[in-house]
């Protein structure tokens, strides 16, 4: 049992590492040792992610105005999924079977949600 809970727990901890250097490294500020977004970088675009690492530094500050402007679908509908994504391995991991794929539907919502996310987010910029 302890085994099957190694993958959720690693991920758990992991992203209270993130949360703790955000607290501190502040990615708003120029010259931030913070990395930038491969795909900004290489195409100018911004991905459907792309503001996240400031928009969870603005909730970890408690600016929720922020944080919306940084990544609203992120904000909204990605970290809610995220969070689902994760418990569902947790309890798929403490029963010991296996995560059951994800259904076809789930999948299809979002990556239409992402990719239109991506679309709108160009295009209005």
């Amino acid at each position: 049992m302890r085994k099957a809970l190694t993958g959720p727990t690693a991920a758990a901890v992991a992203a209270a590492a993130g949360a703790v250097v955000l607290l501190f490294a502040d990615p708003t500020k120029p010259g931030s040792w913070l990395p930038r977004c491969p795909f900004n970088w290489l195409t100018g675009l911004d991905c459907p992610a792309c503001g996240s690492t400031r928009m969870v530094h603005a909730l970890l500050h408690g600016d929720l105005p922020a944080a919306w402007h940084y990544n609203a679908v992120m904000l909204v509908a990605g970290l809610p999924v995220l969070a689902w994504l994760w418990f569902r391995w947790f309890r798929a991991s403490s029963s010991g079977v296996p995560t059951p794929p994800l259904p076809r539907r789930t999948t299809t919502t979002i990556l239409v949600v992402a990719t239109t996310w991506m679309i709108t987010r160009n295009l209005l910029a």
